[in-house]
């Protein structure tokens, strides 16, 4: 270990295995000058990167920023940046934070020996359901189209042919039945970020590349993102979709900008840690809310004549029945003694535009000086509280709940 509790970390041919928030030294001459000017260029905010000098014995000092994964720098050098919180758990919260629970699709997944592990187990088990469905015959949709030909195709846009009287093609307009729809562009821009970006092995590589094949030339691949995942409408015909969207959406939310290395596209897996938190912990209480209460994940309010100011509250829990705000919550994935007034006057602020009496900042580990007292004179009472990463994450949720929902009858 290096002085202060630093690690140090001699470079190997190919991989500098950092922790999340753990500074780590490595020698001076183990890093050259490209090196240093790749790594600031590809993960200048992931990696905070200080220079030899004396307060870091004369060594390059690397201090991951909350985000866990792998982070390609250079041809022959790659950063793994591994979580303060076991596997088994942030394993868990991504099994919350993106709904795959009530997909039953992650027995045996949880048990994982690595984040890669985990990942290449999820490609497997989206590529081998996108096969099934390609099998069966991919979901198709009736899209209206537009085409100039020789021949009546649907029907002719007469006010366009009448305008064009010298043009001897006839713009028709008909609705065509195809797979080139979105449910079958997500699949196709998912498995070509899986196929580029190096994570899998040998193992599942082939079934990817196969189950890509199988949807590239019926479906095209076009620049979709998480958003176009996200609350997609299901019937009989596409009910299978919605769990593969589910970790299409795990998928693109994780792969990073994508990245040159050698010949090939490069997309990193990163997990950015204060994104999954706040997910996960939206949904768990999403899960286990008594009756009578609503959560609303990223409640947007919005400000001035035209609305021109728009804020987003991360969680606005309120009475169902009545509609009456009840809490004003906000994650902070932080490792504190106390909490910022930065982050005090936020949620506080929050609170009092949306009328609640209570706000309270989610911390991963309980805060050293704990936060409980009305501010100032915004008749807001501001708690700080957590959501213990730790250990066992049901016991936790439990704990946090009952201090929610026991502040609520008070």
């Amino acid at each position: 270990m290096g002085e202060g509790g630093q690690a140090d970390h001699p470079v190997s041919e190919s991989l500098i295995e950092l922790t999340e928030y753990v500074p780590t030294d490595v020698p001076e001459g183990d890093l050259s000058k490209a090196d240093v000017e790749a790594i600031d260029r590809v993960a200048g905010n992931k990696v905070v990167l200080d220079a030899p000098g004396p307060r870091t014995g004369w060594k390059w000092r690397l201090t991951p920023q909350g985000w866990v994964g792998f982070v390609p720098v250079r041809e022959d050098l790659m950063l793994h940046l591994r979580p303060r919180v076991c596997l088994g758990n942030i394993f868990r919260m991504l099994e919350y934070a993106y709904r795959l629970r009530q997909f039953e699709l992650l027995p045996g997944i949880v048990g994982s020996e690595s984040l890669q592990d985990f990942y290449e187990r999820l490609a497997a088990v989206l590529a081998k359901r996108v096969l099934e469905r390609s099998r069966r015959g991919l979901y198709r949709a009736y899209i209206g189209k537009e085409e100039a030909g020789g021949a009546v195709r649907g029907r002719i846009d007469v006010k366009r042919a009448l305008s064009r009287p010298w043009d001897t093609a006839l713009p028709c307009e008909f609705q065509e039945h195809t797979a080139d729809i979105e449910e079958n562009q997500i699949l196709v821009r998912t498995l070509a970020a899986i196929a580029r970006g190096g994570m899998c092995t040998e193992r599942v590589s082939p079934l990817v590349r196969r189950a890509y094949r199988s949807v590239i030339g019926m479906a095209t691949d076009q620049p979709l993102t998480t958003a176009d995942c996200i609350g997609r409408l299901y019937n009989r015909l596409n009910g299978d979709y919605q769990p593969m969207h589910a970790l299409c959406r795990f998928f693109l939310e994780h792969a990073g900008p994508t990245h040159s290395r050698g010949s090939n596209e490069m997309i990193p897996f990163l997990v950015e840690m204060p994104r999954l938190f706040e997910l996960f912990v939206a949904e768990w209480l999403r899960v286990h809310l008594p009756p009578g209460l609503l959560l609303e994940p990223q409640y947007k309010m919005t400000f001035g004549r035209n609305d021109e100011v728009e804020i987003h509250i991360d969680l606005l829990l309120t009475d169902a029945a009545s509609g009456r705000p009840l809490w004003i919550l906000d994650t902070k994935y932080k490792v504190a003694e106390k909490a910022s007034s930065e982050d005090i006057q936020q949620v506080v602020a929050y609170a009092a535009a949306r009328g609640a009496a209570r706000a309270g900042l989610i911390y991963p580990t309980a805060l050293s000086a704990p936060l409980g007292a009305e501010w100032g004179q915004s008749g807001v009472t501001v708690r700080s509280l957590a959501f213990e990463l730790g250990g066992d994450l049901e016991e936790a949720g439990q704990r946090l709940l009952g201090e929610i929902t026991a502040a609520v009858r008070s």
